[in-house]
C-alpha cells in the first residue's frame, strides 16, 4: 500500500474544500437552518408531537441525512470529474498508485468532508432544539456509513457523467425527491396503506430510519433491515467500482 499516494490525494482533495469552505460547508450549514426555520417553527407549531418527540427534535435526522448525502455525492463526484475534465486523470493513471489507493485518496476525503459537515449541522440543530441521542455508536454508525457508501456512489456518477451537467442530473432528479419522500419530515405511518407500501421500496428510508433510531429509538423499519439495505448498497458500490477499474470504463478514452 502505497500511503503517500494515499495521503497526497486525500490532503490534495480536502485543501479544495477548505479553499471552498463557504461553497463546502457554510452554505449546507445555513441551508439547513432555513430548514428548521420553515418546517421546524412554521409546520412545527401546527404539529405538537410525533411518537412523543417534538417535531423540530424529529426532523434533525432526516436533515443531516439529507446533507449528507447530496454533499457526499458531490464532493466525490466533482472530486473525480474534474481530473478528467482537465486530462490530468492520465497522469494519475500512469503514476505508480494502485486503483485502491486511488479510491481511498478521492472516496476517503469525499466522506470526510461530509463526516464534518455532519456534526456540524447537529451541533446547528442543537441551537434550534433541544437534542438527544440515545445510541451514539449507532448514530456514527450510520454517519460514517451512509458517507462512505454515497461518497462511492458519487465516484461512479464523477467517472460516468461526461459533462457538468450529468453532475447535477442524479443529485437534483433522484437523490433529493427519495430523501424528501422517505421519511426526513414525517413518519411513513402517517401516510395511507397503499404509499407507506410504495415508500418501503425507498432505500433513502431505510439509511434515516436506522439513523433516527439512534437519537429516539423509533423507527419506521426494523433497524437490522435498515442496516442490511446500508451494507447492501455499499456492496453494490465497491461492486461498480471494481468493474469500473477493471474494464476502464470512462477511464481509458
Amino acid at each position: 500500500m502505497n500511503y503517500y499516494a494515499v495521503r497526497t490525494i486525500y490532503l490534495f482533495e480536502m485543501a479544495r474544500a477548505w479553499r471552498t469552505l463557504f461553497q463546502s460547508i457554510v452554505s449546507p450549514v445555513l441551508s439547513t437552518s432555513l430548514y428548521f426555520v420553515v418546517f421546524g417553527a412554521a409546520i412545527g407549531s401546527r404539529i405538537a408531537e410525533i411518537e412523543g418527540v417534538s417535531y423540530g427534535a424529529f426532523i434533525v435526522p432526516g436533515l443531516i441525512m439529507l446533507s449528507l448525502l447530496t454533499q457526499s455525492i458531490a464532493n466525490a463526484s466533482f472530486g473525480i470529474y474534474f481530473p478528467k475534465f482537465t486530462g490530468t486523470i492520465y497522469e494519475l493513471l500512469s503514476a505508480p498508485v494502485s486503483y485502491v489507493e486511488i479510491l481511498l485518496g478521492y472516496v476517503g476525503a469525499a466522506a470526510t468532508k461530509s463526516i464534518i459537515l455532519g456534526f456540524l449541522i447537529l451541533a446547528t440543530a442543537g441551537l434550534f432544539v433541544p437534542l438527544q441521542i440515545a445510541h451514539v455508536y449507532w448514530m456514527l454508525l450510520f454517519l460514517v456509513l451512509t458517507s462512505v457508501t454515497f461518497s462511492l456512489f458519487g465516484f461512479i456518477l464523477g467517472i460516468w457523467a461526461d459533462g457538468f451537467e450529468k453532475l447535477q442530473i442524479v443529485p437534483l432528479l433522484i437523490i433529493t425527491p427519495l430523501t424528501f419522500l422517505g421519511g426526513s419530515f414525517y413518519s411513513i405511518d402517517m401516510l395511507p396503506p397503499f404509499w407507506q407500501t410504495v415508500t418501503l421500496f425507498n432505500p433513502v428510508l431505510y439509511l434515516i430510519s436506522g439513523f433516527r433510531w439512534s437519537f429516539y429509538e423509533i423507527a419506521d423499519v426494523h433497524l437490522g433491515v435498515s442496516l442490511g439495505v446500508a451494507v447492501m448498497f455499499l456492496c453494490a458500490c465497491l461492486v461498480a467500482v471494481w468493474w469500473i477499474f477493471k474494464t476502464g470504463y470512462r477511464l481509458k478514452s
